[in-house]
């Protein structure tokens, strides 16, 4: 028997395999399977390693194409790069258009609401030096700017009109050395005179060491030096020292020293309100901008029908009127005053009449 087997063996492996297949076809049509099991073992069989050579070809052809294979990869990059940077000076653009326009809009909001007359300008150019503090703006005589005119802006005080040229103007900031302006604290009423340093902060001086001033509080335009309307806000106060006669104030200006494109300059200034401060009935256009020596104009602004802008102006109005029916005339350089020609009083009787 086992001869035979031995001799038949290949034989007998394939009836062997025959009969499996039958009983597996038959149990299949049994229990009603739709794939056949033969099918499902070749499957099963094979998948693995279709998976692993097609995980190998990947490989392959992405290291091939990203690696080696890199004709245009160098132009693609290039022009990826000028559209980059095309869309990153297009983006610089449009926001630069856009905060623009947002000044613009808040400086024709806050021209609209001051009482004074303004004209719009801008800065085209700036001082050489590093601690310049002066600025060029685009309009100038042609447009009715005079010296000594006030700068503003919506936050507060800028500078002051020093030069007018044709079609240009010459403003020097609130930070810039020499300039100085009448100032006025909001809280407690302190006056001083703000002074540029010629660096981003500014002092007060003239305040006597017991006024009542702290860090925090905010100065304003008095109005005194009869340039700057009153109540445009000048700085908040930074640190308050000194130990002598008068404090060391030091103020942040309300417009900042750097950034300035657009600004106002002031032709025709009106007094404003201070906070908390109850307008003044009847309150009066400022004087102009004081002229240069020599101007023929200048002795027309003296003149009595020219509105008075501060209080010693008004005390001095006072005077002239009262003395005016007495014949009394003012001396414009003192604070005394002479009688014209008027009866001399009688002379005192010899015999004076006793009680």
């Amino acid at each position: 028997m086992e001869s035979l087997l031995n001799r038949y063996r290949s034989l007998t492996v394939l009836l062997a395999v025959l009969l499996a297949q039958l009983i597996l076809v038959a149990y299949q049509v049994r229990t009603g399977g739709e794939v056949r099991l033969l099918r499902v073992w070749a499957v099963t069989l094979t998948a693995p390693p279709g998976k692993a050579i097609e995980s190998a070809r990947s490989a392959v052809a992405a290291w091939w194409s990203e690696y080696l294979w890199l004709v245009h990869a160098r132009r693609e990059n290039r022009l990826l790069r000028e559209e980059v940077d095309r869309l990153k000076l297009e983006n610089r653009f449009l926001r630069s258009e856009l905060t623009a326009s947002e000044r613009a809009q808040a400086l024709a909001q806050f021209r609209a609401r001051t009482p004074s007359q303004t004209i719009a300008v801008r800065v085209v150019a700036a001082a050489s030096g590093l601690n310049a503090r002066v600025v060029f703006v685009d309009r100038g005589a042609d447009a009715g700017i005079r010296t000594g005119m006030a700068v503003i802006n919506p936050a507060g005080l800028a500078g002051r009109v020093t030069a007018v040229y044709p079609s240009v103007s010459q403003v020097m900031l609130v930070t810039a050395e020499g300039f100085s302006a009448g100032v006025i604290c909001g809280r407690s009423r302190v006056q001083g005179i703000l002074r540029g340093l010629g660096r981003s902060e500014c002092a007060v001086t003239h305040v006597h060491s017991d006024e009542d001033v702290k860090p925090g509080d905010w100065f304003y335009t008095s109005g005194e030096d009869r340039i700057f309307l009153r109540g445009l806000p000048a700085g908040e106060v930074k640190s308050v020292g000194g130990s002598g006669v008068f404090k060391e104030i030091l103020l942040k200006p309300a417009a900042p020293a750097g950034g300035l494109e657009e600004l106002l300059v002031v032709t025709a200034p009106i007094h404003q309100a201070l906070p908390d401060e109850q307008p003044v009935a009847g309150s009066a256009p400022l004087l102009p901008a004081p002229q240069p020596a020599g101007n023929p104009e200048w002795p027309a602004l003296r003149e009595p029908g020219t509105a008075m802008g501060t209080d010693a102006d008004r005390i001095l109005e006072r005077y002239r009127r009262e003395a005016a029916p007495r014949g009394a005339v003012h001396l414009e350089g003192g604070s005394a005053t002479q009688r014209e020609a008027a009866p001399a009083p009688p002379a005192a009787s010899p015999n004076p009449v006793r009680p």
